[in-house]
């Protein structure tokens, strides 16, 4: 690749599309990832919000309502309730609703859970029966002390005695603080809609219930908001049209230990009716447990990396895709089927590499000879696989190549 080409690529990258409406995407190029999707679908009506403001609301009140306690095993008392769930309710001075709590469908097997009890089966037992196997756990537990969270008279999570909560609340004001309202008043929202018809993706799709990404259950939330109207130039498409990215992130928490706390951050071309993510690249996600040191790792680790992700002026992504566009591998196509097949490039045996380059050139129209090219061509093949974790592992090889240029 000459000066010229180089310096072509990094002003056609660097170009920024503010604004850009309905535009062709390459759903081929990069990873398909179905993590939105799965929330998206698995979701009821109920836990699906159309902008950050009402779905805060609910959480802050929860949490306004909520309070903790970590109190002996041996002070718990477990009686029959017939408006609780399972039939029981646990009793202690300390909890409000004059000391006794109805638990959750959650909070009784998490109960369970620390005395060894199995939940399925006290379900199928009279409350009367299944309070006096509960109450014996409890006197026999190990651990002395338990955590308990309750609001509204509901025993909403029963925990160990340091678990680090990280409420909701906390974690969706700190997305606001970048997204406002996730509706488009600033540059973040709820991601448009790609047509299959004519391979366009349309940023200002209307966001209902039907197509939101905004998520809150009782014992969880998940918010995914994307960048999809400032778009950056990456390389052209067949067509002559620009290939477009624009940047995506999701959080996810759950203060009643159902899920850790997670950041993914990411660039893509698309988004389907589905909610599935098409032309993914550069995935990077990080994980807290609800650790005691929970909170300060939200404070000191997880709102830093989606602060600086979303501020950034999309510089990562321009130095990413010309160091990768740079990294020449091979000066033919038998150089790039040697390196497809080296430690270097994934180990690939040689049928999967050739499948591999003649993709490169069907669809990308070029000859595979730099990194950015193999990682095309890689992620291409991946998409075809029908066994999941060897679609997987190849995605994971393209992003150990991508890594190593970025």
């Amino acid at each position: 690749m000459n000066d010229s080409n180089i310096i072509d690529i990094e002003e056609r990258a660097t170009a920024q599309h503010n604004n850009v409406g309905v535009r062709s995407v390459d759903y081929r190029a990069g990873e398909t990832r179905g993590d939105v999707s799965s929330q998206w679908f698995n979701r009821p009506d109920d836990q699906k919000f159309t902008d950050l403001s009402s779905l805060s609301d609910m959480v802050k009140a929860r949490y306004d309502a909520s309070s903790s306690h970590v109190v002996a095993t041996s002070e718990i008392e477990v009686i029959a309730s017939p408006d609780s769930p399972d039939g029981l309710a646990v009793h202690h001075a300390e909890f409000s609703e004059n000391g006794q709590l109805q638990p959750t469908h959650w909070s009784f097997g998490q109960m369970c859970q620390r005395v060894k009890a199995p939940p399925a089966y006290l379900r199928t037992l009279p409350a009367v029966m299944a309070g006096m196997n509960l109450q014996y756990g409890l006197s026999e537990v190990r651990s002395e002390r338990l955590g308990f969270y309750e609001a509204n008279g509901e025993l909403r999570a029963t925990t160990g005695a340091d678990y680090g909560r990280v409420y909701d609340y906390e974690v969706v004001e700190a997305v606001r603080k970048i997204a406002g309202n996730g509706v488009g008043d600033t540059n973040w929202k709820v991601p448009g809609v790609m047509n299959w018809r004519d391979g366009t993706y349309n940023p200002d799709a209307p966001i209902t219930r039907d197509s939101t990404t905004l998520f809150a259950s009782d014992r969880d939330i998940f918010l995914f908001l994307v960048d999809d109207r400032n778009p950056i130039e990456i390389g052209k498409l067949p067509s002559g049209e620009p290939d477009l990215m624009f940047r995506g992130f999701y959080v996810w928490n759950s203060e009643v230990g159902s899920a850790s706390l997670g950041i993914a951050t990411m660039y893509l071309r698309g988004v389907c009716q589905n909610r599935c993510l098409w032309g993914v690249e550069g995935y990077s996600q990080i994980k807290i447990r609800h650790s005691k040191n929970a909170p300060d790792r939200f404070i000191t680790q997880a709102r830093p990396t989606l602060d600086q992700f979303t501020s950034n002026n999309q510089r990562a992504v321009i130095d990413g895709v010309t160091a990768a566009r740079n990294a020449r591998v091979a000066d033919d196509n038998d150089g790039a089927l040697e390196f497809l097949q080296s430690a270097k490039g994934g180990k690939f045996p040689k049928g999967k590499a050739g499948q591999i380059i003649n993709r490169i050139m069907d669809e990308e129209g070029v000859k595979p000879r730099s990194i950015w090219d193999m990682v095309q061509g890689i992620t291409a093949v991946a998409r075809d696989e029908g066994h999941q974790d060897q679609r997987v592992q190849m995605e994971r090889i393209a992003g150990r190549l991508l890594d190593k240029v970025a």
